[in-house]
């Protein structure tokens, strides 16, 4: 994956809350909540949280999106890169004897 789009983020906010605290240990979830996956307030918070610059909260921001996020986080975000058919690992059928 190239790096996770907002709106994947946005739709899923709450799924990402685990990944945005490893990243940023001194998150708060109670203002997570607030900020209700707006990318804007997000920045803005990041910014705050780290005294940075907006715009270097947003670079920031986005190199996390874009490094490989846990599997698990993907998952459970109902994201996933490919669809895989189960047809594909050929246990579906029983072997004749």
């Amino acid at each position: 994956m190239e790096g996770m789009k907002w709106t994947n983020v946005q739709e899923n906010w709450s799924a990402f809350y685990e990944a945005i605290l490893d990243r940023w240990p001194d998150a708060d979830e109670a203002d997570l909540d607030e900020i209700e996956g707006d990318q804007r307030g997000f920045v803005t918070y990041i910014a705050e949280l780290t005294g940075q610059e907006p715009h270097e909260a947003r670079d920031e921001i986005r190199t996390w999106l874009a490094e490989e996020l846990p599997s698990d986080l993907l998952l459970d975000a109902g994201i996933a890169e490919e669809e895989v058919d189960d047809e594909d690992f050929g246990d579906d059928e029983e072997e004749e004897r």
